[in-house]
């Protein structure tokens, strides 16, 4: 019997969920690209790379996280059952991500799109400075027309670190580029009211809100033994990435031209919507961080440039630095008699800043014996204080 479908929220609406959508993380799990942990699937990972390759072409962007590399390598270890020792997951991810990364780049590369590999851990995420260098990295990538191929790097973490299944991994990714949407591929078509197949009742939920409670109690339940995941990770990391603004939609990865059906505004799968548009989550998180670390002051044409013309703070227009901060911290921008008009996140630390007042661009490698950043604070970690 078909399920009925259910929006959770009669108020919500999908429609609107792609038509402005810019940036857009896809996380794929590992039973869809290893064909339940048969070997990596050629033929879906070349139908995605090509609708990736298409989307890009249409100036959007979009990043993948993938998971597969513990599977790929447990097929070419021989291996029939996931292991449970962490030097085995390890050597296990470290064989299978040579095949992984060689597909993608192979796939993408055929439809005239390039492509990276950037794995990552928690302490990326949680340490500011590696957060901004992985962001930087990200956002310079896409920029080049470049659609980076993410996985956590399983050969170096342990329990501790772990972020314990990609659907976290793709919720946090969306987060720290602020993704317009998550589009999370699965085995299945949606979120149910229950486990169709034990309850023929179980309806389909085709809306509700992200971070709805009621959602964490239809979607428990274990994941396969391929993957770690199952549909309750993928509830918390739409709640998560709906900390940022950013809606989730969860699809069945097989489903025919999925991603560009989605993008055109098809309603396929189950969309969670964030309660928050993005920039309101972002200006909300800078406005809410209360504990300053400093401040630099800024003449009045970096005023008007920052206030006026929605400009990045570059250190040229900057007159003094007070407090002591590291690269990351959130610090105040405050005008000439001391009042703050922003606030944001500080590319380069206290001391580095001091050096920098009143120079150009030009003069950052000479001064610093390096170059991060142009600007002192960019404009897409920039929240203003006033208008």
């Amino acid at each position: 019997m078909a399920a009925v479908e259910t929006r959770l929220n009669p108020s919500l609406d999908q429609s609107g969920v792609f038509k402005s959508a810019r940036r857009i993380v896809v996380k794929v799990g590992s039973s869809l690209v290893t064909n339940e942990g048969r070997g990596l699937d050629e033929e879906a990972i070349g139908q995605w790379s090509e609708q990736l390759a298409a989307l890009v072409q249409q100036g959007l962007e979009l990043i993948m996280v993938s998971s597969g590399a513990v599977a790929e390598g447990m097929k070419r270890l021989g291996w029939s059952e996931r292991p449970k020792e962490i030097n085995e997951l390890q050597a296990a991810a470290a064989v299978g991500q040579m095949g992984l990364v060689q597909m993608y780049e192979s796939k993408l590369s055929a439809c005239g799109v390039g492509s990276a590999q950037v794995l990552l851990t928690h302490a990326d995420l949680a340490d500011r400075e590696r957060y901004l260098n992985a962001r930087s990295t990200l956002l310079t990538l896409l920029q080049l027309g470049v659609v980076p191929v993410i996985n956590e790097n399983d050969t170096v973490v342990n329990d501790e670190i772990k972020f314990g299944d990609n659907d976290t991994l793709g919720a946090l990714v969306a987060n720290l580029v602020e993704a317009d949407v998550l589009v999370i591929l699965t085995d299945q078509k949606g979120l149910y009211t229950a486990d169709p197949r034990r309850d023929p009742s179980a309806r389909f939920v085709d809306l509700a809100r992200a971070g709805d409670p009621e959602l964490e109690t239809m979607a428990g339940g274990a994941g396969s033994g391929i993957g770690k995941g199952g549909m309750i990770t993928k509830i918390l990391a739409a709640k998560r990435a709906a900390g940022s603004g950013a809606s989730t939609v969860i699809a069945w990865g097989r489903e025919p031209q999925v991603l560009l059906r989605l993008c055109a505004g098809e309603a396929i799968g189950t969309c969670l919507v964030a309660g928050t548009p993005k920039n309101q989550a972002r200006k909300r998180w800078m406005a809410d961080h209360l504990q300053l670390r400093g401040s630099v002051r800024v003449d009045d044409g970096a005023v008007q440039k920052i206030l006026g013309e929605g400009k990045s703070l570059l250190p040229i227009g900057m007159t003094a630095v007070e407090g002591e901060f590291s690269r990351g911290d959130v610090i105040a921008v405050r005008d000439g008699a001391g009042q703050e008009i922003a606030r944001g996140l500080a590319n380069y630390a206290s001391s580095e800043a001091r050096l920098l007042c009143r120079k150009s661009s030009n003069d950052f490698e000479r001064l610093l014996g390096y170059v991060a950043e142009s600007e002192m604070i960019h404009r897409d970690n920039l929240v203003l204080s006033r208008g």
